[in-house]
This record gives C-alpha cells, sequence and structure tokens, in this order.
C-alpha cells in the first residue's frame, strides 16, 4: 500500500482519513466541572425554560406598556405603584391598569406585567404615584421566560469543543453531566542512540530528550492524553517490542527518528509489520519535515515523525492534529490566529513542495512585519523566538521583500 510518490500534505492527510471512521472514539459521561474543552458526543438539549421567568434587564417600574402609549415628558403617564419586588423574590401580586411596580435588574416581573420603565425615564410624586416620562412597548427591557433557551432546544451541537460560555450555559440549565468522546491516547516514543532523558548532563555526541516534551504538550492542547514510553536505542528488536506495547495502550502511536533513508531506518519496517494497510506515504513534500512516515495498522494510525524539533512540531500540526480532530469527531471547524504583515526579505522556495518559515513579528509605524528566523529545523529555539509560521504554497517560487503574507500565530 506504500505510495512511492511524495505526496502533498493535504493528499497524505486525506489518504490517512480515508482509513479512520468518523468519531470513531467510544463515549464517556463527566461532571461539567471536567468539561471545559471536551469534545460533545451528541446533542445537549436544553431540559427547562431559560430563565424560566420573565424578568427586567433595568432598574426601573414593571408596567402594562399599554399603560404608557402616548407618554411624554409634557405629557407623562400616571401610574399607581402598587408595590416592590425584591430580589430573588416571586411577587406576591399582580398588576392591574394603570399599575406599576418598582422592580431592580434581574427582578422577576409580576403576573400582568410585560414591559419595564427604565427608572431615569421616571418621575417620584409620592411612594404610591409615579410619572412616566417616555413610552415603552411590549417586551422592552425584559427578558421572557424562554427568550434564552426552550425546552427542549439544541443548546449545543454534537462534535463541538466546549468553550467557557458553553459549561456555563449547562450549569444555568441545571446540566450537571454531558456525554464527550473520550480523548485518544497518544503514544510517544523516541528512537536514537544520542538521546538521553532531560535530566541527565549532556556529553559529546549526546543530545537531551526535547521532542517528547513538545508532543505532549501539542497532545494536551488539541485534546490528547499523551503517553510516553520512553527512549529506545536504534535496535530493531528493541523499536519492535516497545512499538507494539503502545500500539496496544493507545489510540495514535508516534515514533520520533529513524525515519530517513539509511541503515537505521527502522521505523517504516516496524509500522508494516504492525499490521494491514501498514505504510501509506514514506516522505512528504513539506519542509521542514519532508521523510514523515504515516501509516494506519488496523484501524490505527502509527506515524513516524522526523527527529528534528522543528519538523516534529510541524508535522504534528500538519497531520497528526486533524486525525485527533476526525478521531474526536469535532464537526466546528478549528479557525487560526492569522494576521497580515509585509515580508522584511525574500525568501526562495522549491516549486511542488510546501515551505514552513517561522517568523517573528515587529511593528514598524503602523505596519507589521515579518522576519523570517532561517535555521535547520533540528535547532528548536528558533521555534521559541517564532511568533508564527508563514505557508509558501506549492505551487510558488517563494516570497519577495514586501509581499504581504498571512501568518499563522504560535500559541
Amino acid at each position: 500500500m506504500l505510495n512511492k510518490k511524495y505526496l502533498l500534505p493535504q493528499e497524505a492527510v486525506q489518504l490517512l482519513l480515508k482509513y479512520i471512521p468518523f468519531k470513531c472514539l467510544p463515549s464517556e459521561i463527566i461532571p461539567i466541572e471536567e468539561a471545559f474543552g471536551r469534545v460533545t458526543y451528541e446533542e445537549i438539549l436544553s431540559p427547562e425554560d431559560l430563565p424560566g421567568f420573565i424578568r427586567s434587564t433595568v432598574d426601573g417600574f414593571a408596567v402594562k406598556a399599554s399603560d404608557t402609549f402616548g407618554a411624554k415628558e409634557s405629557s407623562p403617564a400616571y401610574l399607581n405603584v402598587k408595590g416592590d419586588i425584591p430580589m430573588g423574590e416571586i411577587p406576591q401580586f399582580s398588576l392591574s391598569k394603570g399599575e406599576a411596580a418598582s422592580v431592580a435588574t434581574g427582578g422577576m416581573l409580576p403576573e400582568g406585567a410585560d414591559a419595564v420603565v427604565m427608572i431615569e425615564h421616571v418621575n417620584t410624586v409620592s411612594d404610591d404615584l409615579i410619572e412616566v416620562l417616555k413610552s415603552v412597548s411590549p417586551g422592552e427591557n425584559v427578558i421572557f421566560k424562554d427568550e434564552d433557551a426552550k425546552k427542549g432546544e439544541v443548546i449545543v451541537k454534537s462534535g463541538i469543543r466546549l468553550k467557557p460560555q458553553d459549561v456555563g450555559a449547562l450549569a444555568g440549565l441545571g446540566i450537571c453531566q454531558v456525554k464527550v468522546t473520550k480523548k485518544p491516547v497518544v503514544s510517544i516514543i523516541l528512537t536514537g542512540d544520542e538521546i538521553i532523558p532531560h535530566t541527565e548532563k549532556v556529553s559529546l555526541g549526546k543530545v537531551r530528550d526535547v521532542n517528547s516534551f513538545t508532543l505532549a504538550g501539542l497532545c494536551l492542547q488539541y485534546g490528547a492524553v499523551p503517553l510516553k514510553m520512553g527512549i529506545v536505542k536504534d535496535e530493531y528488536d528493541k523499536i519492535k517490542n516497545i512499538v507494539h506495547e503502545a500500539y496496544g495502550r493507545s489510540d495514535i502511536v508516534l515514533i520520533t527518528g529513524g525515519t530517513s533513508a539509511g541503515v537505521k531506518d527502522l521505523t517504516s519496517k516496524v509500522i508494516d509489520e504492525l499490521g494491514s494497510p501498514g505504510v501509506l506515504f514514506h516522505g512528504a513534500s513539506i519542509k521542514p519535515g519532508k521523510p514523515i512516515i504515516g501509516g494506519i495498522c488496523q484501524g490505527k494510525p502509527v506515524f513516524g515523525l522526523p527527529g528534528h524539533p522543528v519538523a516534529v512540531y510541524v508535522c504534528f500540526e500538519i497531520f497528526v492534529k486533524p486525525l485527533i480532530e476526525h478521531m474526536l469527531g469535532l464537526r466546528e471547524r478549528q479557525y487560526k490566529t492569522l494576521i497580515k504583515a509585509k515580508m522584511s526579505r525574500s525568501i526562495p522556495s522549491q516549486a511542488g513542495r510546501e515551505d514552513f518559515i517561522r517568523v517573528s513579528l515587529e511593528e514598524r509605524n503602523g505596519q507589521i512585519w515579518a522576519t523570517p528566523l532561517l535555521s535547520k529545523s533540528g535547532l528548536i529555539m528558533s521555534l521559541v523566538r517564532a511568533d508564527g509560521v508563514v505557508r509558501i504554497p506549492s505551487d510558488l517560487l517563494g516570497i519577495q521583500e514586501g509581499d504581504e503574507v498571512l501568518v499563522e500565530i504560535i500559541k
């Protein structure tokens, strides 16, 4: 099933998605205290009307709107004050024609009232008489009992990542639990004789683990659970054993290192042996990240990611993130934060390949400029120093100094 051609990133992603059903992960029920950022498994219906009673949006007097028609400063309407409505209390009286009741913002209107006159448009004549200086229409300055949500109405669609306001609305409706899609578990395996734990002192020829921390953070950011499987030497049996263990414990497997052509290129062989169809592509028309391996093994995505830290970040964003969202059943589009900027220098590119250029941003005389941070993909600090990324499409030969570009902000 291996595709020998170097695919464009979007082609490679679509090839992977062909083998993975949408929303293929199971559901679980969680308390709303844990619901922020989770993806809804099914529609959530309102169990009741919200707010459930007619309430005022201003401080003033509850009235029958028809009693104020034609009222103005030169010819006010006079209404009898029947009482005051304390906050949080149910009115113990109703309004008849020509009557009003004092009410605060958020207070419940008495039966018979259908509008509220703002306190600024009222003169108090006595404790039981007011003059209204401005007319109101029915429904003015009030929220009706089902205006926010109607009982049985869909308040949150399925496949939506719950935002703070969504969770707040659930709480306001008395919903204490929500069914969400279970987070995918993503195994992270580091391969390479040169990799050592971040806690160890570096000796010549060795480098500390960077990639597992980058990948774990990206997993958490996009709704997955990272499972660090440790560092394994570039030996076939050791890589095979740890990958098989990871495959059994997770929904997605990420293997970093061992993807470039050479005698230590073991990742592709291990993936093929995991299950059908195996490796779907080895290499993509992208820089950095060209030697990426993408495969599906018995319904589970398995990736061989390049070992260079910047390439790891780019490949996760382009290839792994869409799969996580697909498996979660995420239906809403995840919009990136994009800003327009002018390129401070020309950048060449190769036709037929998408380039992802790290840039820093600077404002000069009201114009935002993007300055390329040109460095090898093995240098993580270029990503740390970057404010965003500029994509050079495969049909361009580069970007000229002064060209306007879209910068995807790195969060």
